[in-house]
Formats: structure tokens, C-alpha cells, sequence
């Protein structure tokens, strides 16, 4: 699970320098005073974040100022009571002018001069905490627990006017919040990209999960919504049951390791030569390393993390990659400002694509060290897939990278098997699609 770092991140998620700074408990009553007048503009501030907010609710420096002093409010936020509330309370939607402002363009633009997915990425988190918020109400800290799957259904070809929107299509009567969102072209009205993120609502002062408002669903149309949520979320629990680490390689998969164990052996032993398009899963890893700044946050991970995937991919196939979808991916650890971020992508899996070339699956596995106590942790495992023009095909030689390539196909046959049963249109996010 990602969390926001200590000084609580971005405004986007709503009061969280407010209960950031109720976390610094007041030591002395002068330094209290002197920070009386900061805390109550912010605390104050209406609750209507945008996607244009500033990533702290305050700035960092005066949130740091604050820590070091070892300041601390007594006071706790009130929660209101929970209310229950429709999906189109919660319904938000931001428009990229990108056919009026070039400069905004100049933004969005990738080397190819064609739209950075990665910054959209960064654009849809914020998105998913602004409607996370909206539902959750005051007194919740809210964090990105999961995306459970981004999918690019028409890859724009023009910079013309896009539209992010989306809301709350499912609760689990807890902290959990499934936030569906979609980025339309305005042009054609085409929708370019669909996804899901899982959004958690904490206590600021324990850090606990909290409930959140009950979602309301009583027409067909929500009912039908609500119900596509409930079997995301089943998919989830499936796909992380049929995860290597609980279930043993089946009979099938036992045969396909040794069938290609047999055929890497052969390549050293016998000097049969090894075909130019196969490459060794080890020669396909890149790293990148970072020192974890404020600005950094569920987003900007998402943003790292696939481009990482992308340049992996490119590089292995000597091709230009062509981004398909993200399968669910969960942020297991906080990630802490200071920490040192380390970022290793590699493909794990190649099959022939549908309409030729390849479909490649790349994993970026993420951890961070604690500088101060030289701990190393686990904080995710992102795997994305993509299609590229030249036929190759990726081959394990250890255990270890067995056991990466059989999960990762394992995890490209249930995203094949939930593809299948989809609806032939996404779920629409209107705000008409209720009354």
C-alpha cells in the first residue's frame, strides 16, 4: 500500500496537512503560538481540491520547520457521521486544454511527439484521490492502495482536448473505495483509456483504516456498475490466488520448464547456435535508483514505473513499443521521504501477438532502503504489457526466472480469461447514467 510520507502528502487527497500537523504534538506553548495563524489557514481551507492543487496541503519546508520543532496539536479532527451517498456525489471530471495551450502540450509531449501516458497516469491518481475525498468526506487521511487495471483502448493520434472523469462505482462497506476512470477524447468522443484505482481511507492520528460513507445503489444502470466492481474485485482475490507463491507449478507448467531448461542447456552444452531473436531474461534487466523527494507520490511511481517498463521493452526488442494495459498492481509499503528508491524492470514473459510481432510482459519490482537503518523493503511489483513489431522471445535460465515467467503467464491467461467476459463497451461514467 503506498502511503503518504510522514508530513502527509498532497491536497489533492484532501485536509492532509491539517492532520499532518495534528500528528506533531506541541511541546511548548510558544512554538504552538507561532504556528497558530499557519495552521488554522489551512486547516480552514474549503475542501475542494483540483488537479492544479499543489502536492502538500502545506509547503514542505514550513511541514519540516514543524517536525524538527517536534510541534504537536492535542486537538483531533472531528469525523461528521457517515452519510450515504449516490456515485454521481463523488463524479469529477478535469479537462486537458490541449487544443487551446501548446505549452500544455509541450507538457504532455513524449520524444516521438506523441502523448506521454505517463503523465496522464500521474493526472489519474490525483483524480482518484479528489473523488476518493469527495466521498470520504473530512477526517481521512486517503491513500492509493491499488490499480487494478489501466487498459489504452484507442491511442490518440492528435493533441485534441481530453477529458478525465470519472467516481465511486464500488464499496466494501469499509475503507475501500474502487474509483473507475476514464480519459475521453473530445475530438471524436472516443474513450482512450480505462481503469480502476483502489483508494483507502485511514485514521490520520492511528493510521488505521476507517469506514467510509455507504454508497447507495437502486437503479439498474448503478446496480449494473456496482455489480462489474464486485467482480473486479473476485478477479483480484483469484489472480493473487493463483500467484506462484501460493500455488506450485502445475503438471503443465512443470513440463514447460523443463522443456525450456532443455533448450537453454543446449545452446551452452551442445553449440547449438541460439537463435538472433531469443535474449536471456537477465540481459533484459535495467535499474534506476532515486532518492525519494517530497514531490514524489503514488503517480509519479505509476509515471516511473512504466516508463521504466517501456524503455525495458524497447531495449529487448529493438522496437518501439506499443502500450496495451497495466495488470493490478498493489502498493504494499510506504514509501518515506529520504528513502532511496530502487526501481528493476524485466521481461518476464513473450508470447506472439495477436497481430503480429510480440506481446511482451514486463515487471518492474520496486523497493526502498531506510538510509539510517540500511532496511531494504518490498514496496510493489508493477507488471505491464505491451506489443512491439519484432518477433522475439524471452528465456529464463534460473529458478528464480522460472518461476517469473510461469507467473507472469499465468497472470496473461486470467487477464485473457476477464477480457473475454468484459462488455464490448466500457462501463459509461456519465454523470446521466444514474437519475
Amino acid at each position: 500500500m503506498h502511503r503518504v510520507p510522514e508530513i502527509a502528502r498532497s491536497a489533492p487527497m484532501g485536509l492532509r496537512g491539517a492532520s499532518a500537523l495534528y500528528r506533531l504534538a506541541a511541546r511548548n506553548r510558544s512554538a504552538v503560538k507561532a504556528s497558530q495563524s499557519y495552521i488554522r489557514r489551512y486547516v480552514a481551507a474549503p475542501a475542494k481540491p483540483t488537479l492544479l492543487s499543489p502536492k502538500f496541503a502545506i509547503p514542505w519546508l514550513k511541514a519540516l520547520e514543524l517536525k524538527n520543532e517536534k510541534i504537536q496539536i492535542d486537538s483531533h479532527p472531528a469525523k461528521p457521521p457517515l452519510t450515504p451517498k449516490r456515485m454521481t456525489d463523488s463524479y469529477s471530471s478535469y479537462t486537458l486544454e490541449f487544443g487551446k495551450d501548446e505549452w500544455l502540450v509541450d507538457s504532455y509531449v513524449n520524444s516521438t511527439g506523441q502523448l506521454r501516458l505517463g503523465n496522464i497516469f500521474m493526472d489519474l491518481d490525483a483524480l482518484a484521490g479528489v473523488i476518493a475525498y469527495k466521498h470520504a468526506g473530512e477526517g481521512h487521511t486517503i491513500v492509493t492502495a491499488a490499480v487494478d487495471r489501466i487498459s489504452l483502448l484507442h491511442p490518440p493520434h492528435s493533441f485534441c482536448d481530453m477529458e478525465l472523469r470519472g467516481m465511486v462505482t464500488w464499496t466494501s462497506n469499509r475503507s475501500s473505495m474502487e474509483i473507475s476512470l476514464e480519459v475521453v477524447g473530445k475530438e471524436e468522443n472516443k474513450t482512450v483509456l480505462t481503469c480502476q484505482f483502489t483508494m483507502v481511507a485511514l485514521d490520520p492520528m492511528t493510521k488505521r483504516a476507517t469506514n467510509v460513507n455507504p454508497l447507495v445503489v437502486e437503479t439498474p444502470e448503478e446496480k449494473r456498475i456496482f455489480a462489474r466492481g464486485e467482480e473486479r474485485n473476485k478477479f483480484k482475490k483469484t489472480l493473487a490466488s493463483t500467484s506462484l507463491e501460493k500455488q506450485a507449478p502445475n503438471e503443465e507448467e512443470s513440463n514447460l520448464i523443463h522443456k525450456m531448461w532443455q533448450e537453454e542447456q543446449s545452446y551452452k552444452d551442445t553449440g547449438i547456435e541460439k537463435p538472433a531473436n531469443l535474449i536471456y531474461m537477465s540481459d533484459t534487466q535495467i535499474q534506476t535508483t532515486q532518492i525519494m523527494q517530497p514531490q514524489i507520490f503514488g503517480g509519479l511511481l505509476l509515471r516511473n514505473t512504466f516508463e521504466l517498463a517501456f524503455t525495458c521493452c524497447a531495449a529487448a526488442s529493438h522496437s518501439r513499443p506499443r502500450f496495451i494495459s497495466m495488470s493490478p498492481s498493489v502498493f504494499r509499503e510506504s514509501v518515506p521521504v529520504g528513502g532511496i528508491l530502487y526501481l528493476t524492470a524485466t521481461v518476464v514473459h513473450t508470447e506472439p501477438a495477436p497481430a503480429g510481432g510480440s506481446r511482451v510482459q514486463v515487471r518492474v519490482d520496486s523497493k526502498v532502503r531506510d538510509i539510517h537503518h540500511s532496511s531494504l523493503r518490498h514496496t510493489g511489483t508493477f507488471t505491464y504489457t505491451f506489443d512491439t513489431e519484432e518477433l522475439f522471445q524471452v528465456m529464463p535460465k534460473t529458478y528464480g526466472e522460472f518461476v517469473s515467467y510461469i507467473d507472469a503467464r499465468r497472470k496473461a491467461e486470467a487477464e485473457r480469461s476477464w477480457v473475454d467476459t468484459r462488455d464490448e463497451v466500457p462501463d459509461n461514467l456519465e454523470v446521466s447514467i444514474v437519475e
